[in-house]
């Protein structure tokens, strides 16, 4: 395949927009788009180049700094460009013809992209350092490190939680595991005709292991022309997600609570659960996500669900205490669990955010604690596979409010037990999808703990 000047110059932009833009997919359309590569062979191809980066990523910038490249002395463009270069010389073919592409015309595409007057110049310095440049492993984690595109402290982090065959499982699952997850809404079609309406789009459909009415395809999948999803009869959703709202269990006439709401995959669920009968109160802090949330619901034909703009930690000082039915929190996360989709995320794991993020989650916990009325339940469920993130708020909240909240036991088939009795976990060495955590609680009586 011939790579043009301009073909290099497109993949550039898209990758910067891939870090811009979140789902970094939306960004990538869009700029292959604007260059008229959107649909073709080369969407195809530089997807894929894409999404093997984004898994390699921070061994790509281990060999940048290696080479005393100073990522935070690069603009982005010039970052991204000499991303692609590493990739394809120690990742893809070698002496590929995008690698010779990306040699002949990335310093021009990036000063171009950047109207840097003097980028060309100062980029083929820095390609003059990469070429000869190896990556040696030091040790037997900077080997796995290597071998799984994952970062050395997230490793050790995953053999101390699972031991060292299982985590190396989890990592080759991770790597390996590529496909397309979609809800089928049967508000408005029934699972085979769903089914029927992909594979007359060409599609091959793999029916969910542990959720029969999600399925999974092959990708790439064409979001713009597919009849199916344009007319909301399937919501993107893995089946670990989809089990969140199947162990709530919200029926018709409740009022639930979705307190971290967006993108709208577990809401439209529990509508569908709940028949479009009852009221659900959709809460979510950012209003571009809002946007995004309400266009879903409005698509898939849910019309129970009110969205909120707002913090969920504020929630019962704005709409008031013990006013819900059923909550559901899938609060901020690490995302450790969701690798298959967001590859990305790994490289994002840092020890030093954690504690923030463990003091967000449990304040966000005691807001939907708050938001229960007695004998209401609460499931708690993020997509980490971190204890700290998990049982261990769990076992927070049960201390704080032990007067007025008790863990429910659950149960699915297939499923494996978490790190302490009746919780649930999914995992994508074992049930190839995303790894979630699942605690279900019950508020017994009005809490005296604030």
């Amino acid at each position: 395949m011939k790579v043009s000047a301009r073909d290099v110059k497109a993949l550039i932009d898209a990758l910067v927009a891939w870090e811009r833009v979140k789902p970094g997919q939306v960004g990538k359309r869009v700029v292959f788009e604007k260059y008229g590569i959107r649909g073709t062979v080369k969407d195809y191809v530089f997807t894929a180049v894409i999404y093997k980066l984004e898994r390699k990523r921070g061994l790509i910038d281990k060999v940048l700094a290696k080479a005393g490249i100073r990522e935070e002395e690069l603009d982005e463009y010039s970052k991204a460009f000499l991303r692609l270069f590493v990739y394809e010389k120690m990742f893809g073919k070698g002496e590929s013809t995008l690698l010779n592409a990306l040699v002949k015309h990335g310093p021009r595409a990036v000063e171009e992209l950047t109207r840097g007057v003097s980028k060309a110049s100062v980029l083929n310095n820095l390609l003059s350092k990469l070429r000869s440049i190896t990556y040696q492993p030091q040790d037997f984690i900077e080997e796995l490190e290597f071998r799984y595109s994952a970062p050395y402290q997230f490793i050790k982090k995953v053999i101390e939680l699972i031991g060292l065959v299982e985590a190396e499982r989890f990592f080759k699952a991770v790597e390996e595991l590529k496909y397309i997850s979609f809800r089928i809404n049967t508000l408005k079609t029934t699972v085979e005709e769903g089914i029927r309406k992909l594979e007359e789009e060409g599609y091959e459909v793999q029916v969910g292991r542990l959720v029969p009415f999600v399925v999974k395809l092959k990708g790439p999948f064409d979001y713009a022309n597919s009849r199916a999803f344009r007319e909301g009869l399937l919501v993107p959703q893995d089946e670990a997600s989809a089990l969140a709202a199947l162990l709530l269990n919200p029926e018709p006439g409740e009022l639930v609570v979705d307190l971290c709401a967006a993108p709208g995959g577990k809401t439209t669920h529990m509508g569908e659960l709940m028949g479009n009968k009852g009221r659900i109160i959709a809460i979510e802090l950012y209003e571009d996500r809002a946007r995004r949330l309400k266009y879903i619901l409005e698509k898939t034909g849910i019309t129970i669900a009110q969205v909120y703009v707002m913090d969920g930690r504020d929630t019962p000082d704005i709409i008031g205490e013990e006013i819900a039915d059923k909550v559901l929190l899938d609060p901020p996360c690490s995302s450790t669990g969701a690798l298959i989709k967001s590859p990305e995320a790994k490289w994002r794991y840092d020890f030093r955010f954690l504690e923030d993020l463990v003091d967000r989650q449990r304040k966000l916990l005691r807001a939907a604690i708050k938001l229960l009325k007695p004998g209401g339940y609460l499931l708690y469920t993020t997509c980490s596979i971190l204890r700290e993130e998990n049982e261990d708020n769990v076992v927070w909240a049960l201390n704080k409010y032990e007067d007025c909240l008790k863990l429910v036991e659950i149960h699915y088939p297939g499923l494996d037990p978490g790190f302490i009795p009746g919780t649930l976990r999914t995992w994508p060495h074992k049930h190839e999808t995303s790894g979630f955590f699942y605690a279900l609680l019950q508020k017994i009586k009005s809490c005296k703990t604030g």
